[in-house]
């Protein structure tokens, strides 16, 4: 018995199946070039080697790079003072296509930290780029003397080795750009020390 009531609801889900899927087919099937079925064809970049890379600062002092001497940077970090309130932008110099978004994870310092990116025009390229508030708590994973790790879908893994510079931008930044005695610079250098 109960497995003529089991035949029979299975039956019937047959029978709803196509109604719940579409309703009647016009008996045409359709066709999807291998773009349209494989998404972005384009190719993955492997992570790029940082062993002799380091953090530059501009010229400006407004904007910190991080990447080999005389050669595109890996990751940008730039304040933008002007904004009200000051917000900090971060460019992942690997290559974008127009109208695309991403998520930015990045870990260290103890932080776990995921930047909302989308594709900008950055020196005439399509890079990765997004902006925060400098006082955004996510700009934590950078506030710190440690090792970083930055990933990008389909752009590799970046290692930025452990550094003060960008803990200093960021909290720079924070402050309005305002310039501190070399006192309190020393002791806040003295601080992560410990």
């Amino acid at each position: 018995m109960i497995r003529r009531i089991a035949c029979r609801l299975s039956l019937l889900a047959l029978i709803l199946l196509p109604a719940a899927c579409g309703g009647e087919s016009d008996g045409e099937s359709r066709r999807f070039t291998r773009e349209q079925t494989h998404g972005n064809t384009d190719a993955i970049l492997p992570s790029p080697d940082t062993s002799n890379a380091g953090w530059m600062v501009s010229a400006n002092g407004q904007s910190i790079a991080f990447g080999n001497k005389g050669a595109e940077p890996f990751l940008t970090l730039t304040c933008r003072l002007r904004d009200n309130p000051q917000r900090l932008a971060i460019v992942r110099h690997v290559p974008a296509r127009p109208g695309q978004q991403a998520l930015f994870p990045v870990i260290g310092n103890g932080a776990i930290s995921r930047f909302k990116v989308d594709a900008a025009l950055v020196d005439g390229k399509w890079r990765w780029q997004g902006a925060v508030d400098a006082t955004d708590p996510q700009l934590s994973v950078f506030a710190g003397p440690r090792t970083i790790e930055a990933t990008l879908p389909g752009g590799g893994t970046l290692l930025v080795g452990a550094s003060r510079i960008p803990a200093e931008f960021v909290r720079w930044c924070r402050a309005g750009g305002a310039m501190k005695r070399a006192q309190q610079v020393e002791q806040a250098v003295e601080a992560l020390d410990q």
